[in-house]
């Protein structure tokens, strides 16, 4: 069984305009996916669309924070942007891939990939 803690923490790097990363520390539940959320909308709005979440650090991940990623992504692709996921835990990639939001959204190995990927309007 999970050991669900309901603490989040999130830090953010700008490595490149309109590129923020935000690394998650803690379990994405019914309590903390909201805080996810509004904390990753605040980010777009400042001028950065382009959006990767560094998931390495999250210990669990439950359908409110699938449901947070999935709205994240709708955010950013409307202010022009994208949402990336990086170090993604099994768990989470399990469930990303039977939803078939794996699809959807770029997955990365590290978040050094992510920053060192060539910016989303170039890969068009």
């Amino acid at each position: 069984m999970t050991d669900v803690t309901h603490t989040l923490h999130l830090t953010v790097q700008y490595p490149r305009p309109g590129l923020a990363v935000a690394t998650i520390v803690g379990d994405v539940d019914v309590q903390t996916a909201p805080t996810l959320r509004s904390r990753a909308l605040e980010i777009i709005q400042q001028g950065h669309p382009c959006l990767a979440l560094d998931l390495a650090q999250v210990g669990f991940c439950d359908s409110s924070g699938l449901s947070a990623i999935i709205g994240i992504w709708h955010v950013a692709q409307a202010a022009g942007g994208s949402l990336s996921l990086a170090a993604v835990p099994d768990r989470l990639m399990r469930m990303l891939s039977m939803t078939g939001v794996d699809s959807l959204l770029p997955v990365h190995a590290t978040a050094a990939d992510v920053i060192d990927s060539p910016p989303a309007s170039a890969q068009r």
